[in-house]
C-alpha cells in the first residue's frame, strides 16, 4: 500500500510541476476537465497524499 501511495503522490507532484512550468494539466488532458475520471485520479492522489503523512510517523526501525 506504502508503494502505490508513493507513486500516486509521484504522479501529482508531476501533474503539479507541469500545471506551474508550462501551466498544463496532463491529467485534465488525458481524462477530460472536470470528468468522473480526473476527479477519480485527482481524489485518489489526495488520499495517497494523507496515506503517506503516516510515514513521516512510522518507526523506522520496523522494516
Amino acid at each position: 500500500m506504502d508503494r502505490i501511495a508513493l507513486l500516486l503522490v509521484i504522479i501529482g507532484a508531476l501533474n503539479w510541476l507541469l500545471v506551474g512550468l508550462f501551466n498544463f494539466d496532463l491529467v485534465a488532458a488525458i481524462f477530460g476537465h472536470n470528468s468522473f475520471l480526473s476527479r477519480a485520479v485527482y481524489s485518489l492522489v489526495g488520499l495517497a497524499g494523507i496515506w503517506s503523512v503516516s510515514l513521516l510517523f512510522r518507526d523506522r526501525s520496523r522494516a
